[in-house]
This record gives C-alpha cells, sequence and structure tokens, in this order.
C-alpha cells in the first residue's frame, strides 16, 4: 500500500472513530503526522522525562503546537478556546491525543510512557473518559497501561466528577498524574483521594527554590509525603544546573525541563536515539 493510500485509509479511520466531518484533515511533512481541523494546523512536540537513577527517559510528554490559516504560531490555550468557541472541544481534545500517539509511534516501540494532557472541561463534558481513546490506541497496538493522563487537579471545582473521570481512565488502565500541583488551589488531601501514580510539581518550585532556602528545606518533606501517599513526584521547569542539583538532593529523580531536553517532533528524537545524541 503506497504512503498516499496508507494515510487515507488513516484518515478514515480516524474520522469514523472520532465522528470528524470533512474539516478535519491529516498530513504527512517530514515524516511527522499533521493534522487541520477548525482552520488550525496541528502538530506535536515530545519532553523528555528523564529518570536520573537509569540516565535515561522515563517516558515523554506530548506537547501541541498549532498554527492559523496565516501559518501565524498561537498557544495551545488559544487553541484550545477556538475550539471551544467553535463547540468542538472535545473532538479536538481527541483529535490532539491521537495526533500525538501517532508521532509518538514514530520513535518505535520501547521508549517508555506517553504522557497526554486532558483538558479541564473534558473531564465535567464527557460521561464515559478515555473510552474512545482507548480504541484509537487499540488499532495501533498500544496499550493504554503505556500512557500516562495529565490532569490539573487545581482546575476543577467539582471534587466528585474529578473523582469519577480518574476513575473511569484507571478502570480502562490508564496511569494517572496530577499536573502543575502547587499552584492555585491545590492540596494534599485531594491527592489521598485520587491516588495518582505521578505527581508534578509546578515549575515554580524549583524556581523559587534556587534563592528560598526555607522553601529548599520544606522541599524534602513535601516529596516524602507524596511518596507515602503511592506516587512519585516529577519536577518540572529544570533549566540549570542548579535547579538539578535541588532536585537531587530533594530526593527526586525523576525531572523534566530544558536543561534535560527541549520539545523535539518526534522524527527529531527519532534520529538522536538512533545516534545516542541528546539534545
Amino acid at each position: 500500500m503506497s504512503t498516499l493510500h496508507r494515510l487515507n485509509a488513516l484518515q478514515n479511520e480516524l474520522r469514523d472513530t472520532l465522528s470528524l466531518n470533512e474539516d478535519y484533515k491529516l498530513d504527512v511533512r517530514s515524516g511527522d503526522v499533521q493534522a487541520r481541523f477548525i482552520r488550525l494546523q496541528l502538530s506535536s512536540v515530545f519532553q523528555p522525562i528523564v529518570d536520573l537513577n537509569q540516565n535515561a527517559p522515563l517516558g515523554y510528554e506530548a506537547l501541541l503546537r498549532a498554527f492559523d490559516q496565516k501559518g501565524n504560531s498561537i498557544s495551545p490555550s488559544a487553541a484550545f478556546r477556538q475550539a471551544e468557541v467553535a463547540e468542538r472541544l472535545v473532538k479536538f481534545d481527541r483529535l490532539c491525543r491521537t495526533l500525538h500517539t501517532l508521532n509518538f509511534l514514530n520513535m518505535g516501540k520501547g521508549n517508555g510512557l506517553l504522557f497526554l494532557d486532558v483538558h479541564p472541561d473534558l473531564l465535567v463534558a464527557v460521561n464515559s473518559h478515555g473510552k474512545v481513546f482507548e480504541q484509537v490506541l487499540h488499532q495501533h497496538d498500544v496499550n493504554t497501561d503505556e500512557v500516562v493522563i495529565e490532569i490539573e487537579e487545581s482546575a476543577v471545582g467539582d471534587e466528585k466528577l474529578l473523582a469519577a473521570a480518574i476513575a473511569n481512565y484507571r478502570e480502562r488502565g490508564y496511569k494517572i498524574a496530577i499536573d502543575d500541583f502547587g499552584k492555585a488551589h491545590s492540596n494534599l488531601e485531594r491527592l489521598w483521594t485520587l491516588a495518582p501514580e505521578y505527581v508534578k510539581l509546578d515549575g515554580s518550585f524549583i524556581r523559587q527554590a534556587t534563592f528560598n532556602p526555607k522553601l529548599q528545606r520544606i522541599l524534602p518533606k513535601l516529596v516524602e509525603i507524596i511518596r507515602e501517599l503511592d506516587a512519585e513526584v516529577i519536577i518540572v521547569g529544570v533549566e540549570s544546573r542548579a535547579e538539578l542539583s535541588i532536585a537531587q538532593e530533594a530526593g527526586v529523580h525523576l525531572v523534566q525541563g530544558y536543561l534535560l531536553g527541549l520539545p523535539t517532533s518526534a522524527m527529531t528524537w527519532n534520529e538522536q536515539l538512533k545516534t545516542g545524541s541528546t539534545s
């Protein structure tokens, strides 16, 4: 089957699975899968979450890149707002996660976990969380336990709906990460209730810790408490050796940030993984 035929087959498969209309199209540029939807060009980049104990990535977080019809870059939050205005938020979110999965597969198997954000509004807009996306994963031989669903718990006010959404995902085998913990109204009591596998500390923690000795002393205690809840801590936003050192001194071995790797396309990571080089 030619590349064009494979692309058309994939496009039709996703149109049926995700219930998309004719305003959607897939494309491949330099090996990376891209999508057009609600007048936006969408693509994926990936940033490693590094396990310092193993000196290797635990996995990669997928990040959205979006461009308008004039080729201007727009932020992911602006892209999601445009989807919301167009009343396409649920389909847009599912399409983005599917796009990220297809590109992650370009890195080949055995590259760890795929971390995917879920828009907070979907936690209250959808009844059966992860079901449609599970079909996409199975069609491409990806197990749900290879995917970590990132949820910004502080952005969801209804605790019952949040707990129900996480229970839905977990029943289907997905792992759960609480994102941006420490931002806004995050609290430890919620962690006890939600029981995530991973807790990603908001980047402000590590930035402030570099000039705040008190926070440096508090950080190891917070890490210990989170581990007692059977979750692993990921410190994000690590951009300097000083920040990396503080994370290690706090007993954290899972880190993410520009120091460890810039957000890069799957095909670029694929080449780097083949050669054994790093960003």
